[in-house]
């Protein structure tokens, strides 16, 4: 090589460039009772939080991205399903279940999963449908999306991960889409609507 500093600067530059990407950890939590076969369509509750308006396009624009992607169809007027989402900026603490893996539940009720072939988990053979609390640790921020039965009213499922987002920072818009991301990876139902 004829410039080894070079070679070391656009290294340095690399690896730093991967570290400070945020890795995003997220969880879920679901509700027994959900027939997420009968799913097909989906809608946006309107926030008054006073979110600032490209926070709400880029959540909104994720979410119908990924919901689109397994084949839920997008409508104005009476969807199946309601999405809803919280972004907290201030200290929260939250509560969430322990309860088997949502693939190995959703393949044992008959509904359609995004990863088919993955291998169910021994401890998720043995959980039974019962809501086991598990309380979180308090976070300085996070995104909560809820998954909302338009027709009975419940929330059917929400997906949640801690999250500060620096608004003066020029990478909050990514960091608000990787997030969004993320939680809705966890969200792995499929719809075969036509």
């Amino acid at each position: 090589m004829k410039n080894p500093s070079l070679f070391l600067l656009i290294l340095l530059l690399l690896g730093s460039g991967c570290a400070s990407q945020k890795d995003y950890i997220a969880d879920y939590d679901f509700n027994y009772s959900a027939n997420f076969k009968r799913y097909k369509t989906f809608g946006f509750i309107e926030n008054q939080d006073g979110d600032d308006i490209e926070f709400v396009e880029i959540i909104k624009r994720s979410i119908s991205t990924r919901l689109g992607s397994q084949g839920f169809k997008f409508v104005d007027e009476k969807p199946d399903l309601l999405v809803n989402y919280k972004v907290f900026t201030d200290e929260v603490k939250y509560r969430g279940y322990d309860q088997p893996g949502f693939d190995y539940w959703l393949q044992r009720k008959g509904a359609f999963v995004t990863e088919e072939d993955e291998e169910l988990k021994d401890e998720d053979r043995g959980k039974d449908e019962n809501y086991k609390n598990v309380k979180y640790a308090q976070n300085n921020g996070m995104l909560v999306i809820f998954v909302i039965d338009n027709k009975k009213g419940n929330t059917i499922w929400q997906g949640y991960t801690p999250a500060i987002f620096d608004q003066a920072s020029p990478q909050v818009n990514t960091d608000l889409m990787r997030a969004t991301y993320k939680v809705m990876d966890q969200f792995r139902v499929l719809s075969r609507s036509k």
